[in-house]
């Protein structure tokens, strides 16, 4: 028989409960057995010839045949097949064969005969090369629990129980696989799934065992083998298996020793002169700095121009000092006890705060941009943030399969594995609108989180198991290794190049000192820190290594040092200087030409937001076909397009039209939107229908609102994961990117943005005063009590309320329509007309800087018969009405009117309503305050003092502990500089409310 190359191998290694002699006497006696009472079929005769078996050469024959069928077991008969298969799987005695189901089969007697004269030394043979491949598969697959990744030897990185009993790390466990010391010198055929033989195809297993143990149990540990594509898991065999892989050059080893001399210096620097400070240093991780910077180098070589990084507060220092290249006295200024919280760039601790950079790579001479993203303490809060900000620089830059764009990250161990929205991220890497085509994840695993060790923080082995849920492959490494560091990281980059998928590097070090510098860690880990304090530093013990090789010598290493230490010396002394911090130094998404060089807005005037009729009827016309031929959209939806044709025509529109019109003048302008969120591309309530699907074919699709105008920005509607925190955390990220973009997020209810909560507290509402950035991300949050209950009805505006940052016992003196905007921490709006949500969603951009906008959209007045806006109220001249006033006949005699009702949003209508049948038109007014921050005071002013004679209510449907009303009644005292008392009313009209 002709022999095959080997290309695919997959065995099932071998793991059944049985002792390892019991396993191989089994697996040898259902070998022999299976042989001897294997009967093969006279259709056999025609295929291949039984002669060699007769002839005495059965051996070199079936060991021919076997190497066939690993190469594809359909080029031997089914009966081979068959028993290969069986013998594989451990099949009892005389039950590894069973006849194939061909009809009037007859049995060959010659054959028969054959088979019965088969030799022990075959059944050794299938036995011994079936134990080989299993063996080289169970080192793929679980070679990195026994690998040397922990620096200190105590194995707390991984799951403390004992290795798995098939890894070989002894003769004595050869017995397992049925092998035993007199195979070790046999020369055995490597399948091609694994590469550990160079240019050789065939080795001892002594040479086998040997070469597996380097690439999978030394300072690597490489779990990749659960990755179902075949083409990566060769393309990783290949990085770790080939002979010699991880060989450097004098100048690399150099470079690499410069690299930790800076990562390790500056540590101690610091110690030295702020040693009472907190700084969350790195000591016990210093290779995290050439890790990076081995990352960074790979990818400029690969055409990367842009990298955004997100990382939490251990290490944050040194990555802005020696991998970003933060100028080292704005870092020093930092620690300047006489920094006040007012002062620009310190809204927050030292070790949140982020920058960009755009500077030379001196590996590849080619620019680079570097974006650190700030970030709280809220750990993993930051992952989704910076995956959206990358998207969004692919975007703009036209980077369709992101090689010139791309973000790392950067983990701890406790929080990779405790945190949700780490998955939450990770599940959306491969979706369409939200992918960044890979991210490098860099775990620095110091194997405790504060005062947690592993064993009751996680139920996984490792931390960072959570990234096999998208097939990333994860790269162990010790970094007490700095070599190892280096080949893994440019293993990961490569791999992000190539595949363009998420990969995890798993630096297992640990922690010098305590959470921060101020703890005592002794009193929780007292084992782990008495071998802490035995631990020779990496630096010293790498610099001892290449002096011994040869590749420095003592006296450059020492002048290595001292040149470092100078330069921190000489930046500390300008550190000093109080004219040196300036906002520009922590920006981390600085957006050139939108602003003054000083960082204000170019003008403080608001233009109007209105349209032409020629314009609105011209997105109306869009909004209400399908432009695109032969495409068969659903009946219901031909109803609902021929509906707002219909109000186009009568000069109307609801309030999915409004939206419509607010859009598509946005893009026709040149605005790139993005809306985000769970169905929002047909609308939880339906009414939206941005995206039309053919009913006739699958996939095909029509986006009208892409058909605007010939030259206008790109609209981009996405249906979302069923996330939250992770997908509004996504669309923040992408809004920091550019100020020219209305991105909007919507929940499916209002009340869902609660699992989005720290999204909101820590990056939205005070975006501006800690991070120093603005941010015009719009949230859209459907609002109305009706019928689901309490806390799934509201959208809780009281929350967002509660945390503007406005006065509300202090009249402004300001400008109102601008200045208030722009002091303000977000804007807060529950809008009662279609034209009004136009307005505002317009205004959003045309305003010159860019604030948080919440809007309380609403459910029943998507199609209600009275909250229809006329074309009028959008015309040129029309703005956004922070507060509507009564326009009824309470105007002719105002001094007439008893009670003054404000509200917001959808009660209004149920309000007009029950006044006209209880025939109350000329005595109560009503008011609606559009905008509730920042509050409308000299608008609302103008309506107390048309009104002075009546009573001030405040009317909400929310129970009086939620809702507006514990905003909005200090603000009306202080109106009227408290000559009037403000009453609560959830039902003013039935009974008269308390004095409050």
């Amino acid at each position: 028989m002709h022999r095959l190359r080997t290309t695919v191998v997959r065995l099932r290694p071998i793991t059944a409960p049985q002792t390892a002699k019991s396993q191989s006497q089994a697996r040898l006696a259902a070998v022999g057995g299976a042989l001897r009472t294997f009967q093969p079929m006279r259709s056999y005769t025609a295929s291949v010839s039984a002669e060699p078996f007769l002839n005495g050469t059965s051996s070199n024959y079936v060991e021919e045949m076997y190497y066939a069928w690993l190469e594809n077991p359909r080029s031997v008969h089914k009966s081979w097949d068959i028993f290969f298969r069986n013998a594989n799987a451990g099949a009892p005695p005389g039950a590894a064969y069973h006849s194939p189901p061909l009809a009037g089969a007859a049995l060959g007697l010659a054959n028969a005969q054959a088979m019965v004269g088969v030799q022990p030394n075959v059944e050794k043979l299938v036995e011994d090369h079936l134990a080989v491949q299993s063996l080289v598969r169970a080192y793929q697959i679980r070679g990195h629990h026994v690998a040397q990744l922990d620096p200190l030897g105590i194995m707390a990185a991984i799951d403390p129980g004992p290795p798995p009993s098939d890894i070989i790390t002894s003769n004595d466990k050869l017995e397992f696989y049925g092998l035993d010391e007199s195979d070790l010198d046999k020369v055995f055929r490597l399948p091609t799934t694994t590469f550990i033989g160079g240019s050789e195809s065939t080795l001892p297993l002594r040479e086998i065992i040997q070469r597996l143990e380097m690439a999978y149990c030394q300072s690597i540990g490489v779990e990749f083998m659960f990755i179902n594509d075949l083409e990566q898991c060769q393309w990783i065999r290949q990085k770790f298996e080939r002979p010699g892989i991880m060989q450097f050059t004098l100048e690399e080893k150099r470079t690499l020793l410069a690299r930790m001399v800076r990562s390790t210096r500056f540590e101690e620097f610091l110690q030295r002169k702020w040693s009472s400070e907190k700084r969350f240093g790195l000591e016990g991780c210093e290779s995290l700095i050439p890790a990076l910077k081995t990352i960074i180098d790979k990818s400029s070589m690969n055409g990367v121009e842009s990298i955004i990084m997100g990382m939490p507060h251990r290490g944050r220092l040194n990555v802005l000092a020696n991998v970003i290249r933060k100028e080292l006295d704005q870092i020093f200024c930092q620690f300047d006890s006489k920094l006040e919280a007012a002062d620009e760039g310190s809204g927050d601790v030292k070790y949140h705060l982020g920058m960009w950079h755009r500077r030379i790579n001196r590996v590849t001479d080619r620019n680079i941009t570097l974006s650190l993203m700030a970030n709280p303490s809220h750990l993993e809060a930051v992952d989704p943030v910076v995956q959206g900000k990358t998207k969004a620089e692919q975007f703009y830059c036209g980077d369709t399969e992101g090689n010139r764009v791309m973000s790392i990250l950067l983990h701890g161990d406790a929080a990779f594995a405790g945190q949700g929205v780490v998955y939450e991220t990770f599940h959306l890497s491969d979706l369409p609108s939200y992918t960044t085509h890979g991210t490098i994840h860099v775990v620095v695993n110091n194997q405790i989180g504060f005062t947690t060790d592993p064993r009751v923080a996680r139920s996984s082995s490792y931390p960072t198991d959570v990234a096999k849920v998208v097939n990333a492959p994860i790269f162990h490494v010790n970094a007490d290794d700095p070599e190892a560091v280096m080949y893994v990281c440019n293993v990961a980059a490569e791999w992000r190049a190539t595949f363009h998928k998420d990969v995890v590097v798993d630096l297992v070090c640990y922690r010098r000192n305590g959470h921060n510098e101020m703890d005592e860690p002794m009193f929780t880990q007292p084992l782990m820190y008495k071998q802490i304090k035995k631990q020779k530093g990496v630096l010293q013990k790498y610099a001892e290594k290449l002096i011994a090789e040869g590749a420095v010598t003592r006296q450059e290493y020492e002048e290595e040092i001292a040149k470092y230490d100078k330069i921190c010396e000489e930046a500390h002394a300008r550190s000093k200087d109080e004219k040196i911090l300036h906002i520009k130094h922590w920006l981390d998404s600085p957006w050139p030409g939108f602003f003054n060089m000083d960082g204000q807005p170019k003008s403080m005037t608001s233009p109007s937001t209105g349209l032409t009729e020629e314009e609105l009827g011209h997105i109306g016309h869009i909004a209400s076909s399908v432009p695109v031929e032969d495409f068969t959209i659903h009946g219901g939806l031909s109803r609902i397009l021929k509906g707002r044709a219909a109000m186009v025509g009568q000069r109307v529109c609801d309030w999915a039209l409004g939206e419509y019109m607010a859009f598509g003048s946005l893009l026709k302008e040149g605005t790139h939107i993005r809306l985000s969120g769970q169905d929002v591309e047909r609308g939880t309530f339906s009414h939206r229908h941005h995206v039309l699907h053919d009913q006739n074919v699958d996939k095909r699709i029509c986006i009208p609102m892409n058909h605007i105008a010939p030259n206008q920005a790109p609209y981009t509607v996405c249906n979302s994961s069923l996330s939250e925190y992770g997908v509004l955390g996504f669309e923040l990220g992408f809004a920091m990117a550019s100020p020219n973009a209305l991105v909007l997020w919507e929940a499916q209810f209002g009340d869902f943005h609660n699992t989005a909560q720290c999204i909101i507290d820590q990056f939205i509402c005070p975006g501006q005063a800690k991070w120093v950035r603005q941010n015009g991300i719009v949230l859209l949050l459907p609002h109305g009590m009706e019928g689901m209950g309490p806390e799934h009805s509201s959208a809780r505006p009281e929350r967002f309320l509660q945390m503007c940052n406005e006065d509300p016992d202090a009249y402004p003196v300001s400008e109102f329509a601008v200045r208030q905007l722009y002091d303000c921490n977000w804007i807060i709006v529950n809008c009662s007309t279609p034209a009004n949500y136009f307005h505002v969603l317009r205004r959003q951009i045309l305003q010159p800087f860019r604030k948080p906008l919440i809007v309380f959209t609403p459910k029943s007045l998507l199609r209600h018969p009275d909250a229809k806006s006329s074309f009028d109220d959008m015309l040129p001249g029309t703005h956004f009405q922070r507060l509507i006033p009564d326009s009824g006949p309470v105007c002719e005699k105002p001094d007439g009117v008893k009670r003054i009702v404000f509200c917001t949003g959808k009660v209004y209508y149920e309000l007009t309503r029950e006044r006209k049948n209880r025939g109350m038109d000329n005595t109560v007014a009503i008011a609606r305050i559009e905008q509730l921050s920042p509050f409308p005071f000299d608008q609302v002013k103008v309506e107390t003092d048309r009104y002075r004679n009546a009573d001030l209510v405040w009317c909400q449907e929310e129970h009086k502990n939620q809702g507006y009303y514990d905003y909005i009644k200090p603000r009306l005292r202080t109106t009227v500089d408290r000559t009037r008392p403000v009453w609560y009313d959830p039902a003013s009209f039935t009974h008269r409310g308390r004095y409050q």
